[in-house]
């Protein structure tokens, strides 16, 4: 189903946000008060347009309030993320996504009553933090400050046997979402799924679980 987003603030963030949508078949309005960045993105956008996102009757003009997702990328001015953020809640619309600066930025964000607020370079920092220390790694997705998702790679140790055999569940606490193998995938793996050598595991529980299913059980 195709839906509408505008994306303010077209940094490397903002610009990977919105060609992402754009690619993937959505409607997309780039909005930037820099020229450069928003010639730089017009091919990979429905609408791009330079403008002032701060400015209330610009947003207006802009049917900004037809939009359900707007998407506030703002990176290099903290007060201008915010006062964006305000206009497009007072404005109403739905869902406004922000890219946070720090945990301050984040806080005031959260008050202001952003939707979803995202740290960029940390989330990519953890993710890859997780990959440097342990070889088994592949991705590591943060759901909250307890839990995770994490995409492990089969060993020797768990080759040939089925998922009933492992019983990671009740040993480990942990559940596995999905087994990749190669290119296919298979999604809410049945209990008699074989597990091969270097397949995927796609995995989701408490940190600490999935700590120790890592080091015990693969």
């Amino acid at each position: 189903m195709k839906k509408q987003f505008a994306v303010i603030g077209l940094g490397r963030f903002g610009s990977s946000v919105c060609k992402e949508l754009y690619k993937l078949g959505h409607e997309v309005l780039a909005i930037d008060s820099n020229e450069d960045r928003v010639n730089a993105i017009t091919n990979h956008a429905t609408h791009s347009v330079i403008a002032n996102g701060t400015d209330e009757n610009t947003l207006n003009s802009l049917g900004i309030r037809n939009f359900e997702h707007v998407v506030v990328a703002i990176g290099d001015n903290i007060q201008s993320s915010i006062l964006c953020t305000l206009l497009l809640k007072e404005i109403g619309v739905p869902q406004v996504w922000v890219k946070a600066q720090n945990h301050y930025h984040h806080r005031v964000l959260e008050k202001i009553g952003a939707d979803r607020i995202v740290h960029p370079e940390k989330d990519m920092g953890i993710r890859i933090a997780q990959h440097l220390v342990s070889e088994k790694i592949i991705d590591y997705i943060e759901l909250s400050e307890d839990y995770s998702i994490v995409e492990l790679i089969a060993s020797e140790k768990v080759a040939e046997k089925s998922l009933i055999e492992t019983n990671i569940r009740a040993k480990y606490g942990c559940t596995i979402l999905a087994i990749k193998q190669g290119e296919d995938i298979n999604i809410s793996p049945l209990p008699n799924e074989i597990i091969k050598q270097n397949d995927i595991l796609i995995v989701i529980g408490h940190k600490n679980d999935l700590k120790r299913f890592e080091e015990e059980g693969l």
